[in-house]
């Protein structure tokens, strides 16, 4: 039996795509920029909401393994649609030491733009992208909302463009 249901929309920008480059605040009166990163790899992590239990354990994992994104000289970029202030609070409360971005206004753009954008309600999907230092996806990944997708793939990829480079 053949399959002829349509390609499944949501599923996230493919590895070999330039990633769209963006703004977005990490504070109220900070922006980060994608491209600013050009020159080594970039983490980045879609997900649905601040202080949801399962945001909370992922989010929480990263910041534990961070020095093993480190050792790849990565950068880890967290977005969700939530606005800079509610990030300000969770990262204090759950002692994160990378830039949660602000996708709020025009609310998920940027999610959209990575397909990583849930619109039945209203948040960001819980996407995974791995960049190369050209700014390429080397690595993507849609986890369900409720699963923690967890750091192995990420750290594979990691490891793969480490290959890569020194070949």
């Amino acid at each position: 039996m053949t399959d002829t249901s349509p390609p499944h929309r949501d599923t996230p920008l493919p590895a070999g795509t330039v990633a769209p480059d963006f703004e977005l605040p990490s504070t109220p009166d900070q922006k980060v920029m994608l491209s600013d990163f050009r020159g080594q790899p970039v983490i980045l992590v879609f997900y649905p909401e601040d202080w949801s239990p399962v945001c909370s354990d992922q989010l929480g994992l990263y910041q534990a393994v961070f020095p093993e994104f480190q050792k790849h000289n990565a950068r880890l970029l967290a977005i969700s649609v939530d606005s800079a202030w509610s990030h300000l609070a969770f990262a204090k409360d759950r002692n994160l030491h990378f830039p949660l971005l602000s996708d709020f206004e025009p609310k998920g753009r940027v999610s959209r733009a990575y397909h990583a954008y849930r619109s039945g309600d209203g948040t960001s999907a819980r996407a995974l992208f791995v960049l190369d230092a050209d700014g390429v996806i080397r690595w993507s990944y849609l986890s369900p909302v409720g699963v923690n997708p967890g750091a192995d793939g990420i750290l594979r990829a990691l490891e793969e463009i480490d290959g890569k480079e020194t070949s």
